[in-house]
């Protein structure tokens, strides 16, 4: 029996009539619907013409996770009183309940993204629903570009509808070509805010890591709201592992403790949105219950302001997920939670001054994660670089850039995108893409079942594609035993993806290593999924990747003393120096060599290591160096480029400068800075950039540090002069070396500062009137004492005599009575003797 009770009383209902005009007018609309309005159950049922007053058309509603694609179908199921698999069906990877009477199909956008790649046309489907396309996730932004190009192309008369909880839908409008907006009002209860931060210090998040301090707060504020408020708490965490420590700690507080996340068991996922028969609950729950779930009972709800979002280092070949803020928009989208059925309460675990400095939105996953299976999805589509495809972002071009890089080291595409037929997916490429699995998964299924068998590869890479749970250990070969012999919810998941992949990859092949050892087996896979963590030891718990990234495992790790390891997961915290290897394999170096060959290089390597031109022939598997043996003819182009970035590194110092030489430089830094034109820029960045036109010949012959420090660096700087316009000639004119002063003595000018300094004795200057200059910049003249100690310090030579020389000699007549204080030192004769000399 149809519940027209419940479905009559949903707030979508009041927008199916504009729904309905927008898709006959433009064939997509976006709606933008709360949640808790049934935009995700009332709106698919209505459009396949299941409530009556339409025709029925075949629907397909895709959405982001598993868990909410079962329980939408459960949900429009009972609504129309039936059981899944009849009218109502939905298909996620490894369950199916579909029939022939199915009508409406909930998938997740995986499968949709997999079902249109066999069938572009989409056969048989009337419409497609994207649910909660505001979540921006990588599969459903290349689902929506797909269906584009289809009706584009193949089928105008295909509906689309981009199902939103929020009401940021101008981009996804524009994207569907200025698609009709249809707003559907929520029953909106007002949400009390109460800020709840902690009182002790929290570490910030980073990697996966959430510091225990944090944990701890959050469940003494669900201790609290249960006490202080009715109704159920919807507590949100970031991931499995804080909903289990959470969990431990609110054993006693007399409430049903529910765990709710993408690997929860059905039954748990059905008891939750069940509600409670009696007593209060507490549902721990991801981000999944932001929008994909409306859970019963709840008036209360506790975020502890954190959310998991994938991100790669591309240049290390690290991918993960990584504990962030959450966005404003994801946590309002929470607080509304408490308000879906009456008035509630959102404890938020950070000040109110925090709130401000949150992101207004999170990030698009094209932006931030690494997009292997993307470029793989765009390639067997057709558009290898993805410039055809209607996309909200563009993918970022050093990301696609190194995603293909990868699909073609796996065999997947051909060459290069953008060259002649380069980027084009292989045979091989589709059969990865067909596999619903990571390329580097795919590709360590394909090329490991050959090697050890398909249903041993295929138990690994299971492994791999959910990594197992912390208790399980950082040996892979370890966890795979333990799984073997689980009887958890994870070893269920495992053994049903086991047996998919085994059949998806084409039979039972025994591997022409059918005898391995597990550890062996689970090596090679994972070597072959992640070529550049393959790792060597460097000390006892420490490696090197084959990618330069260093990793670390973990006090009291069983892997501390392999010399080989294939890391399957680590994280590398922005601060850290090395990543944290959560799990790896044992391996030898064979097979490391055997899985990242592709990596291997043998070539002369000349650099410069401590202090002197170091030059050797290395094997090296990326960053790892194999073997060496030294070089004792190494190329001269490469010894010069050694010789240079020593120079860089240690400086111009390695050449012999004199005191003359540097003389030299400092006067053609002088002249640089003043006349500029053809005089020419000594310093340190400027020599190095131009070594051809200064160091050589010299330069070229050298080949260790003593040559350098042969090389007369005042003769190579009058290589610089400005010989072809004939001011050369005039660098004594210029910028002497010494001025003559009136006592006949030629003193040194040091033009090192930012104004040339003549430093001289005082007595020396009787009678000169105005300041020496050079270059028409005026000295600074440093006045010494009789002893050649500093008295005074001019510019102005005029203006001391007349005003600054008094007290001067007032302070040092008495001291040196031997020399001359005439009252007017401008007229004095100078002098470099004493009176009694004289």
């Amino acid at each position: 029996m149809i519940r027209d009770d419940i479905l009559g009383s949903l707030p979508v209902r009041t927008a199916l009539p504009a729904l309905d005009r927008a898709l006959d007018g433009h064939g997509c609309a976006v709606l933008c619907a709360p949640p808790g309005t049934g935009k995700t159950t009332l709106v698919p049922l209505a459009l396949a013409g299941l409530l009556g007053g339409g025709p029925v058309r075949r629907v397909v509603v895709a959405e982001p996770r598993r868990i909410a694609a079962r329980a939408a179908a459960r949900r429009m199921a009972w609504l129309l009183g039936e059981r899944v698999g009849g009218r109502i069906g939905f298909t996620v990877r490894g369950e199916r309940a579909v029939s022939r009477e199915t009508v409406v199909e909930v998938v997740t956008t995986g499968v949709l993204l997999q079902r249109l790649q066999r069938d572009q046309e989409l056969a048989g489907v009337d419409v497609v629903i994207l649910d909660e396309c505001h979540e921006r996730h990588l599969d459903a932004d290349t689902v929506a570009a797909f269906l584009l190009d289809v009706r584009a192309a193949l089928r105008p008369e295909l509906r689309l509808v981009a199902a939103s909880a929020t009401t940021d839908a101008a981009g996804w409008a524009r994207l569907l070509g200025d698609a009709p907006v249809v707003e559907a009002r929520g029953v909106s209860h007002p949400v009390e805010v109460v800020w709840a931060p902690p009182v002790k210090p929290v570490r910030p998040p980073h990697g996966m890591r959430v510091d225990p301090v944090l944990l701890t707060h959050v469940a003494s504020v669900v201790r609290r709201a249960l006490a202080e408020r009715d109704g159920d708490v919807l507590c949100f965490l970031p991931g499995v592992g804080e909903i289990a420590r959470v969990a431990g700690q609110l054993g006693d507080t007399g409430a049903e403790v529910l765990q709710v996340h993408g690997r929860a068991p059905a039954a748990v996922q059905d008891a939750v949105l069940a509600g409670a028969a009696d007593g209060r609950r507490v549902v721990l729950a991801t981000a999944v219950a932001e929008s994909s779930l409306t859970v019963p009972g709840v008036r209360i709800v506790v975020d502890a302001g954190l959310a998991r979002e994938p991100r790669t280092d591309h240049a290390r070949g690290l991918s993960a997920l990584t504990t962030v803020r959450v966005s404003q928009a994801g946590a309002a989208q929470r607080a509304g939670r408490a308000g879906r059925e009456a008035p509630g309460t959102v404890y938020r675990c950070w000040s109110e001054a925090e709130d401000t400095r949150l992101v207004r939105f999170p990030s698009p996953e094209i932006k931030v994660a690494d997009l292997a299976a993307f470029a793989l999805q765009a390639a067997c589509w057709g558009d290898p670089d993805a410039s055809g495809l209607a996309l909200l972002d563009p993918p970022p071009a050093g990301a696609l850039a190194a995603a293909r890089s990868v699909l073609t080291a796996i065999g997947a595409v051909e060459g290069a995108a953008g060259a002649d037929g380069g980027g084009r997916v292989t045979e091989r490429g589709v059969r990865m893409a067909r596999l619903g699995l990571h390329p580097r998964l795919a590709r360590a299924l394909l090329d490991g079942a050959g090697q050890v068998g398909t249903r041993r590869a295929a138990e690994v890479v299971a492994l791999l594609s959910e990594e197992p749970p912390r208790s399980y250990g950082d040996d892979l070969a370890a966890a795979w035993r333990t799984v073997r012999r689980g009887g958890d919810a994870y070893a269920a998941r495992w053994r049903q993806e086991a047996r998919r992949l085994a059949s998806a990859s084409g039979g039972d092949a025994a591997g022409r290593e059918p005898d391995a050892t597990d550890d062996t087996v689970a090596g090679l896979v994972t070597a072959l999924a992640f070529p550049e963590r393959v790792a060597r030891a460097r000390a006892e718990g420490t490696f090197l990747m084959v990618s330069g990234t260093g990793g670390e495992l973990a006090d009291g790790s069983g892997l501390r003393g392999a010399p080989w390891l294939a890391v399957a997961v680590a994280d590398r915290p922005a601060t850290a120096a090395a990543a944290r290897v959560r799990l790896a394999a044992v391996i030898d170096e064979g097979t490391a060599r055997s899985a990242a060959g592709h990596l291997r290089t043998v070539g002369e390597e000349v650099r410069w290591e401590d202090g002197d031109v170091v030059a050797r022939e290395a094997e090296r598997l990326g960053a790892v160096e194999l073997s060496v043996r030294a070089l004792r003819s190494p190329r001269p182009g490469l010894v010069r480029a050694a010789l240079l970035e020593g120079l860089r590194r240690e400086g111009l110092g390695l050449l012999r400068w004199t005191r003359d030489t540097r003389g030299l430089r400092e006067r053609l830094g002088f002249l640089h800075r003043e006349l500029g034109g053809g005089w020419p820029d000594v310093s340190d960045a400027a020599l190095l950039d131009n070594a051809d036109g200064w160091l050589e010949p010299e330069l070229s012959r050298a080949r260790r540090r003593s040559d350098l420090e042969r090389l007369d660096a005042g003769e190579a700087l009058r290589r610089l002069l400005p010989w072809a316009t004939g001011e050369a000639s005039r660098l004594d004119e210029l910028a002497p070396e010494r001025i003559e002063v009136p006592s006949g003595s030629r003193v040194r000018v040091e033009y090192g500062g930012a104004q040339p300094v003549l430093a001289v004795k005082l007595q020396e200057l009787f009678g000169l009137r105005e300041t020496p200059r050079v270059a028409g910049v005026p000295v600074l003249v440093h006045l010494l004492s009789p002893a050649g100690r500093p008295a005074a310090v001019t510019a102005d030579l005029a203006s001391f005599w007349q005003d600054g020389y008094r007290a001067v000699r007032a302070e040092l007549r008495g001291r040196y009575p031997r020399h001359p204080w005439p009252e007017d030192p401008s007229t004095a004769v100078a002098t470099r003797r004493l009176n009694t000399r004289r």
